[in-house]
């Protein structure tokens, strides 16, 4: 493969499928060889000709994290590293570290004051609330302080950490990314099991907002170093993966256009002075037909290439913004496009939506459709069979667990 050279080489921090998106992503703007550090020898960007690899184990502990990032910037010097988190834990690190860190570095994070004001979903919802943003009921129980359980709203509700970066340390029997409980046993029973483990923030009670998961949507924005919001995607999903660890995660995403719910994250962005990629989730409320905001993350989603798959490619935002100090014009993710990596016999059963299932096998019949992971210019072997291989075991993953 001919690789070029820019003052600039981006620096990846993970090896899953979103850290895979970003290399590809790079590649095919710039043809620039993007450099991985990672704690895994395996995954998606596994002998990948996009990347080279860096391993370090133990990677999530901060002292090894800030001594691989430290040794590779001295190893490239004289170029101007964009580095990008693939976990949570990952951009926290980053953000509350940025002082430890080589100057070379280019991070493309909000800083920790306003990290900790959204990150926190309690506090989202706070924020939201003030500019009325919609959003579900939402009762905050304190891990430390053991609150009472005095929620107003019906089973069955929806529980999930508020805490994300500290919650990937947890170990607790049962654990799982989001729960839904059909009784306050079963929620008392998952939260006597988390009081064993680390975690020792807060856990968020909600209301169910009902639908499948063609209900929810995904928003991923991108404000430039003055607090504008330049550019936005909006997604219709049609599914999300049901295994316990990634439950939630959009698998297959088909772009739509919507002014009214990409003004509502505006107001929010430019109210809290946002710089950077942010990605909502967001869900359709049938009972009053509004788009409930769930939460925002503060960095490019798993299922980021969703945007870069329908022509927009994410990464020239931060290039053109932060290294070249380019205006970016306001624009939007406005091209029909169908962004799965899960097979057709997937979508075929269980897109619940029959007009969206026939629109995403139609944008498949005529070739407008991706898979991050599949990308003929990575001419890796094994990459190629683990791509096939992670593809086809998605039909398995569903035909278990939904």
């Amino acid at each position: 493969m001919i690789f070029k050279e820019y003052e600039f080489r981006p620096l990846i921090l993970g090896g899953d499928i979103t850290a895979y998106s970003l290399v590809r992503s790079f590649y095919e703007e710039y043809q620039v060889k993007s450099l991985v550090v990672n704690m895994s020898q395996g995954g998606a960007v596994a002998k990948s000709q996009l990347c080279d690899i860096i391993y370090y184990e133990n990677l999530e502990d901060e002292s090894v994290f800030l001594k691989a990032l430290n040794e590779t910037a001295a190893k490239f010097k004289d170029k101007k590293l964009i580095v990008l988190g693939c976990g949570d834990w990952y951009v926290r690190m980053l953000i509350e570290n940025k002082d430890k860190l080589a100057e070379n570095f280019v991070i493309p994070y909000i800083d920790e004051e306003l990290m900790n004001k959204i990150v926190l979903k309690d506090l989202f919802y706070e924020t939201c609330a003030e500019l009325d943003i919609p959003h579900p009921k939402t009762f905050v129980y304190d891990c430390k302080e053991k609150t009472e359980l005095t929620y107003d709203f019906d089973y069955p509700i929806i529980a999930k950490t508020a805490n994300s970066a500290m919650y990937h340390y947890a170990e607790f029997p049962g654990k799982k990314k989001v729960f839904k409980f059909n009784s306050k046993q079963e929620l008392e029973e998952m939260l006597a099991n988390l009081a064993t483990s680390s975690y020792d923030y807060k856990f968020l009670i909600q209301e169910f907002i009902p639908g499948p998961d063609t209900n929810m949507r995904v928003l991923t924005c991108y404000s430039d170093q003055n607090a504008k919001v330049r550019f936005a995607a909006f997604g219709h999903v049609l599914l999300e993966e049901h295994t316990p660890s990634a439950l939630g995660n959009p698998c297959c995403i088909i772009n739509e256009v919507n002014d009214e719910v990409v003004a509502q994250a505006t107001k929010f962005l430019e109210h809290i002075g946002y710089t950077g990629f942010s990605n909502f989730d967001i869900k359709y409320d049938p009972r009053d037909g509004k788009y409930k905001f769930f939460e925002i993350n503060i960095r490019l989603g798993r299922s980021n290439y969703y945007v870069t798959g329908s022509g927009f490619n994410t990464v020239k935002l931060i290039v053109d913004d932060l290294i070249y100090g380019k205006e970016i014009p306001y624009h939007i993710a406005d091209k029909e496009h169908l962004f799965t990596f899960v097979p057709k016999s997937v979508i075929k059963k269980y897109v619940a939506d029959e007009k969206m299932k026939a629109k995403a096998l139609d944008l498949m019949k005529k070739g407008k459709w991706s898979n991050p992971l599949f990308y003929s210019k990575d001419k890796s072997l094994y990459h190629f069979v683990f791509s096939r291989l992670a593809f086809l075991n998605q039909k398995k993953k569903f035909d278990t667990y939904m």
